[in-house]
């Protein structure tokens, strides 16, 4: 796919405000490290994370979601009536229904002619939602599009936390490390036809999509219900697996990329990848022969914010200036079913 017309004009996105160390949730699960033998830091040196953040307790994903779309939208002094279509795209949601987005765009003023709603793709949601409104306005159907997302690891490592104490096992602890992972933080990206200002922003160039979902049981969060009178929350991750099988999709879908945009590795100047940890940025940039400086991340101190982590990182490396005008981008986004998505942005 590929687009002419489509620019990112702004992303404001909202931190939770509680830091959470490794060595904080390793003390927590100290009887269970001393029952199985296992050494304190392997959760640091496993993932390269050693701190991530967590809401206040009983905080509403829309807060977060609300808060990052108002720096996105005041940035830019553009006008909820503007704004044709609102697109809330995280994993966690309010309620099954009605769409979280609904609350987001009533907190905006943004009603009448707007597409609102939710879409969930797992850590690709706001990347999808991205192509959702670039198509919108390559179509010339809207002028400006908004999508927001706030995700929330607490309530989950808590759950989680307690299972592994209540019952400690080495496959336990090797399902939940990636749980342990989890961030928490809000994002809002805003794009547009480029006819509000004649001022400079990134250009979404286009993209690919590839698939691999005879893989989608590797990585699973959700409600067991065995016992429907008490429904538990659950999440577990074959982290080998999906790391194995994550690294050659996208292997596939950087090759595709390449042909799709007619580009080739050497130019392609910054990447920003989908925050999971250490390992899997390394072999993922050796995989698709991208020199590590090229990249930028954040995982050391959000750890793994799920759909918020790719444009979160890529606002905090623009802020950094690591990403600075006439760089080519690509956004390298990979989320559990397997689904691989690729963007390239000419800032």
């Amino acid at each position: 796919m590929r687009y002419s017309r489509v620019y990112i004009e702004s992303v404001g996105y909202e931190l939770a405000p509680i830091v959470v160390t490794s060595t904080e949730l390793e003390n927590r699960l100290k009887p269970m490290y001393d029952a199985l033998h296992i050494a304190p830091g392997q959760l640091e040196a496993l993932t390269g994370i050693r701190e991530r953040r967590w809401w206040k307790p009983n905080t509403p994903v829309s807060q977060g979601a609300i808060a990052a779309a108002k720096k996105a939208i005041q940035e830019k002094n553009i006008a909820p009536q503007d704004i044709g279509a609102l697109v809330y795209a995280g994993v966690c949601r309010e309620h099954f229904e009605p769409a979280t987005a609904c609350q987001v765009a009533a907190a905006l003023g943004i009603q009448g002619n707007a597409a609102v709603y939710d879409l969930s793709n797992a850590c690709l949601g706001v990347l999808n939602g991205v192509l959702d409104i670039a198509n919108r306005i390559e179509l010339g159907q809207i002028r400006a599009g908004l999508v927001v997302a706030c995700e929330s690891s607490r309530e989950i490592n808590e759950i989680m936390i307690q299972r592994m104490l209540d019952n400690p096992s080495m496959a336990l602890f090797t399902t939940s490390l990636a749980t342990l992972t989890g961030g928490s933080g809000a994002v809002a990206v805003l794009l547009t036809d480029g006819s509000f200002s004649p001022s400079r922003r990134p250009r979404l160039l286009g993209g690919v999509n590839v698939a691999a979902p005879q893989f989608h049981a590797l990585c699973r969060w959700g409600i067991r219900s065995d016992n429907p009178a008490h429904p538990v929350p659950y999440m577990e991750t074959d982290a080998v697996a999906v790391m194995k099988h994550g690294v050659e999709l996208g292997k596939k879908t950087w090759e595709l990329f390449l042909s799709e945009m007619e580009l080739t590795t050497e130019r392609i100047g910054k990447v920003i990848c989908h925050q999971v940890g250490e390992a899997h940025q390394r072999l993922i940039l050796q995989t698709i022969g991208i020199a590590p400086e090229k990249d930028f991340t954040t995982f050391e101190f959000l750890g793994n914010m799920g759909t918020v982590s790719l444009p979160v990182t890529a606002a905090i490396a623009k802020e950094r200036d690591a990403l600075l005008p006439g760089d080519l981008v690509a956004f390298l986004g990979i989320g559990s079913g397997l689904n691989c998505l690729m963007l390239g942005i000419q800032w």
